[in-house]
């Protein structure tokens, strides 16, 4: 998925330039879109332009007892680095497993990778509880507790024969951030300092998109009180919009604005030196990843909750923050960086 930075983090739908976002369609959209990107992408073989993963022996993760030596898992993810890494480390994982694996990743979209998980065109990817929540299910509002909305999903995709195994602690979610040297002289720490500071320091840059979300600037500010375009608020001078590039640049030089909306796996958080604030009132929803595997292969293959319990509490924030940025900044395969990842944690051995 990338080499443009709309392709480096959840994907929203159609990709624009510098934008890492969210696909949010509603139902009835989200399946007639899904039904005309099924047609084209089986017309092309569903073929991956990034099928490269490195091979890799077993380590923490052993071959399964008793596997056929046949037993074949089709794995794919979206064509965003942040799931491009996610998909090269199932791929890899499952391979020390004892599978024969066909790498599906690098599917532009998550409405295709969501068709082939619902067709058994393949076995198992990484989603978003938030994006299966608010953009497969079609609710409205996301759910703020990490553990309620990850339940509520996998009560849900139950009844779609897809079983969601547990999820990761990395929770790839709107944020605000500033820069760190910034934090400790405004002595902010988390989102509900900001109404603690003079009005004119209470200044944001954020994307268009984050500008005018049901779940964006205006909402968020309310629920931390403080009203949009008020003076005693935030006066809409003191509101900024960028492209999503140039929100973290503005963040980071502190000229424009004190703090910038950003995405919590990004990994120029790492590298500019931003402080995450912490959302101590729940407004954001929850985005935890977590392995989705089909039910049916499940059943079949039991030992692919073990593979998956092994990795995914290792999936932090920090993690997939360094891992983004060696594929974004640094100009890694992400098949590389998985196989580090993986082999660094014990979890497989060189072959």
């Amino acid at each position: 998925m990338p080499t443009a930075r709309s392709t480096r983090l959840r994907g929203r739908g159609a990709a624009s330039t510098s934008t890492p976002a969210r696909l949010r369609a509603r139902a009835v959209s989200a399946s007639a879109l899904a039904a005309t990107a099924l047609v084209a992408l089986t017309g092309c073989g569903l073929q991956s332009a990034a099928a490269y993963a490195p091979d890799a022996a077993p380590g923490s993760i052993e071959k399964i007892d008793d596997l056929p030596a046949d037993a074949k898992l089709t794995i794919t993810s979206k064509n965003f680095t942040e799931q491009l890494v996610l998909g090269k480390i199932a791929v890899i994982a499952t391979k020390a497993a004892g599978f024969d694996v066909v790498d599906k990743t690098n599917v532009p979209g998550s409405v295709p990778v969501r068709q082939l998980m619902l067709s058994h065109d393949a076995d198992m990817t990484w989603e978003y509880t938030g994006t299966a929540w608010l953009t497969f299910l079609g609710h409205e509002q996301g759910i703020p507790d990490k553990q309620e909305q990850y339940q509520a999903v996998k009560d849900a995709d139950a009844r779609s024969g897809l079983s969601w195994l547990p999820p990761a602690p990395m929770n790839n979610t709107y944020a605000l951030a500033v820069r760190s040297e910034a934090a400790e002289e405004l002595g902010v720490s988390k989102l509900s300092d900001i109404a603690k500071l003079p009005v004119d320091e209470r200044t944001i840059c954020v994307e268009s998109e984050f500008n005018s979300r049901s779940d964006g600037l205006t909402p968020m500010l309310k629920k931390y009180g403080l009203e949009r375009g008020s003076a005693d608020g935030v006066p809409n001078s003191n509101i900024k919009i960028y492209d999503t590039g140039a929100v973290y640049t503005a963040t980071d030089k502190g000229t424009a604005c004190n703090f910038g909306e950003v995405f919590t796996t990004d990994g120029r958080i790492k590298s500019l030196d931003l402080t995450v604030l912490e959302d101590d009132l729940g407004f954001f929803p929850a985005y935890n990843v977590a392995p989705v595997v089909s039910t049916d292969t499940l059943k079949r293959y039991p030992g692919l909750a073990d593979v998956f319990e092994q990795i995914s509490p290792k999936l932090t924030d920090e993690t997939l923050q360094e891992l983004n940025l060696r594929v974004d900044e640094g100009g890694e395969d992400p098949g590389d960086v998985a196989f580090d990842f993986l082999e660094k944690n014990g979890f497989v051995t060189k072959p």
